[in-house]
């Protein structure tokens, strides 16, 4: 009989078991602490959305003269247009528990309706960006991606199209800049666009 054995299977045994319940012990903390937040949350009253950063689109500033006869370039005008007016707020990386913790449980439903704004806002540069980028218009498009980035968009082809064309154009210290910005971002896709650019700029 291989007592070796034996006694290395029965250690690791007990190795997976103690890991599974430290597994789930963990497992109804975070629940426990997630139902004690959700609870507060929704105790709090509405407050002020003064403070919230609202994005105007410039769309005066964007080549809408180019591509005229591109239907997917068109439908993006379109949709910006009908976005100018309507409130847009980058949230995110906001749960809607922190949304309610921060701005109350009314507010939850006119946030929600922002940052679904904002999600179209982004996702409509990038097409656009993407189209004129196609046509040999990379000049205009990173007029557009640019300002995609200053309103911290987590769109990670606006981030890598833009250093690209930097890079092209002799301006490779400006992914710098992009890097900083995506470093400060809420978004899960954070790391990744961070080390994609690091790697675009040769950086460890």
């Amino acid at each position: 009989m291989n007592f070796g054995f034996i006694g290395a299977f029965i250690l690791f045994t007990i190795i997976i078991s103690y890991n599974i319940k430290k597994q789930a012990r963990r497992g109804k903390k975070e629940e426990k602490d997630f139902w004690a937040r959700e609870s507060q949350a929704n105790s709090v009253r509405r407050k002020s959305l003064d403070g919230l950063r609202y994005i105007r689109i410039p769309l005066e500033q964007f080549p809408t003269h180019l591509l005229n006869d591109n239907t997917d370039v068109l439908e993006c005008i379109e949709t910006l247009e009908t976005l100018t007016p309507q409130k847009i707020v980058n949230l995110t990386g906001w749960s809607n528990t922190d949304l309610k913790l921060e701005y109350g449980t009314a507010n939850i439903t006119v946030l929600s309706e922002y940052d679904q704004n904002y999600t179209l806002l982004v996702r409509t540069l990038q097409k656009w960006a993407d189209n004129l980028i196609s046509a040999g218009y990379e000049k205009e498009a990173a007029v557009i991606m640019e300002f995609a980035v200053s309103t911290n968009t987590d769109v990670s082809n606006t981030y890598y199209r833009l250093a690209d064309y930097w890079i092209s154009q002799g301006e490779s210290f400006r992914v710098e800049r992009l890097i900083r910005t995506a470093e400060g971002l809420r978004s899960s896709n954070r790391n990744t666009i961070v080390r994609h650019l690091k790697e675009i700029c040769g950086q460890s």
